[in-house]
């Protein structure tokens, strides 16, 4: 980063810490439409300047998919950057929509192996939706990925070793202006849907209708991979998804934020407030105090790894009833909104792998459970995992063992074995 850039974020953070607005910000609101041009946050929380690539266009296409720009990633695989001998790394602007349906622009990166693919099929694409990275700009996987900081290379890397191109979307308003709709279940799904439709549109990417296409995530990406598994049929029926490997999915998010309120993941649940707040237009303010109102604004620009420094918080000090916030996101406004967000209503496309530890610490595994009798009951081929490594991060290394293992057999043209009867 140049000294000018380096100069310009700091300006930004002090004028963040003191809560001065930074010159051409208007006041924010809840109708402001993340991933548009000039959109501002939903607690008026300015964000640091960001790289142009960024920047949406004040017109985006309205086609979902649609390539807006792109340029090579400055992504490592490795410290010695080995790896770009073997991949090609693209960063990519692409439309998509939101949960109104208006068109958003969201970024993303695109992995695309050197190497010929030695499978049945023709080389696959897993499109892969990251789970939780925080609310700042800077927590955009993309933008992780360049500070080789990103903890989802432990499930993209065996990927682009297999052979398989792997496309990760930012999500919306993660790295664009606006604030990330955390955990909005229609948009999650939409921008991972339309990353593979944009990875499709990408000259040398040599992917087409031709190629087979899986679904991939943990945690909030597993939330946003089972999302599109459902719309997939209505949103995005040209797309030839085979199947889609779904991570400690948090399909009831009223469940889970039960579970994590006031807890080690306390910042998890804050984040999940202004994401259900942003996606449905409810202006949280009322709701929350002083000390509440200046957390959601610290929260804006937080990423996973400040996870600590808000671990443990008594949730009932910030709101204005004395609430905590899992019985504030279980009243009006709030509960409709989380209602809306519930992964399990509608039919995946196509057969589904879900992964869970049994002593998953942050989203309950009676939730995972749920989702797969919801979506047998639905007539959906559900392989169910139990996991035995405890906590929700141990069950991260052996979900990608076995969505490995899935998907070869998807792609072969094979079935994993039905959990249907067991759920």
């Amino acid at each position: 980063m140049s000294s000018t850039k380096i100069r310009a974020a700091a300006a930004a953070a002090v004028a963040v810490a003191i809560g001065l607005p930074l010159a051409g910000q208007a006041t924010a609101g809840p109708a402001d439409v993340p991933g548009t041009a000039g959109a501002q946050t939903l607690t008026n929380t300015p964000e640091a300047p960001r790289p142009a690539f960024y920047e949406p266009p004040a017109t985006i296409p309205s086609t979902p998919g649609t390539l807006i720009r792109s340029e090579p990633a400055p992504f490592l695989l490795d410290p010695l950057d080995l790896s770009s001998s073997v991949v090609t790394a693209t960063r990519v602007m692409y439309s998509s929509t939101d949960g109104q349906g208006r068109p958003i622009a969201v970024t993303g990166t695109v992995f695309v192996p050197k190497t010929s693919y030695s499978g049945s099929s023709k080389r696959p694409l897993i499109s892969y939706a990251v789970g939780t990275q925080g609310m700042g700009d800077q927590c955009a996987p993309s933008q992780q990925m360049e500070n080789l900081i990103e903890y989802e290379g432990l499930g993209i890397a065996p990927l682009v070793s297999r052979g398989y191109a792997v496309s990760i979307t930012d999500y919306q308003g993660l790295g664009t202006p606006g604030t990330h709709t955390y955990m909005a279940r229609e948009p999650q799904g939409r921008a991972v849907l339309d990353m593979a439709r944009a990875t499709k549109n990408l000259d040398g990417s040599g992917i087409t209708d031709a190629n087979p296409i899986g679904l991939m995530g943990y945690s909030q990406g597993g939330g946003a991979a089972a999302s599109a598994a459902e719309l997939a049929s209505s949103y995005a029926p040209e797309l030839d998804i085979k199947g889609s490997a779904i991570g400690a999915p948090p399909a009831d998010l009223g469940k889970v934020g039960k579970n994590i309120d006031s807890s080690l993941y306390f910042a998890f649940a804050t984040f999940a407030l202004l994401g259900a707040a942003q996606a449905e237009s409810i202006d949280p303010a009322p709701y929350l105090n002083a000390e509440g109102k200046q957390l959601a604004s610290e929260v804006e620009s937080a990423c996973v790894f400040d996870l600590f420094s808000y671990s443990f918080k008594d949730s009932g000090t910030y709101t204005t009833t004395g609430q905590k916030l899992s019985v504030l996101l279980d009243e009006e406004p709030f509960k409709p909104a989380v209602d809306r967000q519930r992964i399990g209503k509608l039919k995946p496309n196509a057969p589904v792998q879900i992964n869970h530890a049994l002593a998953d610490d942050v989203i309950p595994y009676s939730v995972g459970k749920q989702l797969g009798s919801d979506w047998c009951d639905k007539g959906t081929r559900v392989s169910f995992n139990t996991g035995v490594t405890p906590t929700h991060i141990g069950g991260m290394a052996p979900h990608v063992a076995k969505s490995l293992a899935f998907f070869e057999s998807r792609f072969a043209g094979y079935n994993h074995v039905n959990s249907c009867w067991l759920l």
